[in-house]
């Protein structure tokens, strides 16, 4: 069997072991960089950039990116095979966002689930959809970020249309993949029960999707602007309150068939 593939070579930013989130059971999270869209809200705005950076944490510069090859990646994650086995978990592949760098995150997919290891991406969805396909063979869980359906409103927000999206929200639904719906919930951009609507109205029409997950909103990265000399330009919103977010929660079971919870 040829294993060419696992001398491919990627930038990431960071790995996380032992995560809970995005995806079943206990995960390894590794975080690629590069990312087209730029969330005003974005928790890891070191991702954004494909360069390596120079990042201040706590004083101190940090390198923000590292290159590294699908082997190397795989050797890390393999650590905890006993973890993913006992608890349905596995890896998933973050950001920044995965489908900039395509090919390598299809052949650290392949040698996943060559490991028989559950395998989950975490998207945006911008990219041409031959990007998409090139993973698809490779995994288990597509968790994919639906942040509004209005165009301009998910422009002055994210620097970037959201038609790409949608569409091909779609045709990753028509493929077969699990696909589950995740919204990030940003006070001033989709918080209202109004817009959770429209975007679960959406999520239910899209063939074989059950679920779609509320991301509440937070300022956990809003330090790392400074580190990297920018301003954060939501400093003035505040996240939202239980009552507010069950107001929501409640908006979409209400009104679709979609299983809906809070947080991911």
């Amino acid at each position: 069997m040829d294993h060419s593939y696992l001398e491919e070579t990627g930038r990431i930013f960071d790995v996380q072991r032992f995560s809970v989130h995005d995806g079943p059971g206990i995960r390894t999270i590794i975080f690629l960089k590069g990312c087209p869209l730029r969330c005003k809200w974005c928790c890891n705005p070191e991702s954004q950039q494909y360069e390596i950076q120079k990042m201040v944490v706590n004083g101190v510069p940090k390198t923000m990116g590292r290159d590294v090859t699908v082997q190397e990646v795989l050797n890390e994650v393999r650590k905890d095979l006993t973890y993913y086995w006992r608890s349905g978990g596995g890896v998933t592949l973050s950001g920044g966002e995965c489908l900039f760098q395509s090919d390598f995150a299809a052949a650290i997919l392949r040698a996943c689930k060559e490991q028989c290891i559950n395998t989950a991406i975490e998207t945006t969805g911008f990219a041409p959809f031959s990007n998409i396909q090139k993973l698809l063979p490779w995994l288990d869980v597509v968790l994919m970020d639906i942040k509004h359906v209005d165009d301009e409103k998910h422009k002055a927000f994210t620097g970037q249309s959201n038609r790409l999206i949608l569409e091909n929200a779609k045709k990753i639904a028509e493929s077969g993949a699990n696909l589950v719906i995740r919204v990030p919930v940003v006070p001033e951009f989709n918080h209202t029960p109004r817009e959770i609507y429209q975007i679960a109205k959406f999520a239910e029409q899209l063939p074989g999707v059950k679920r779609i997950h509320l991301l509440p909103y937070h300022r956990l990265g809003e330090d790392k602007y400074a580190g990297l000399g920018r301003k954060y330009e939501l400093s003035n919103i505040d996240p939202q309150n239980n009552e507010a977010l069950e107001e929501l929660l409640n908006t979409v079971r209400n009104n679709t068939a979609l299983e809906c919870q809070i947080g991911g």
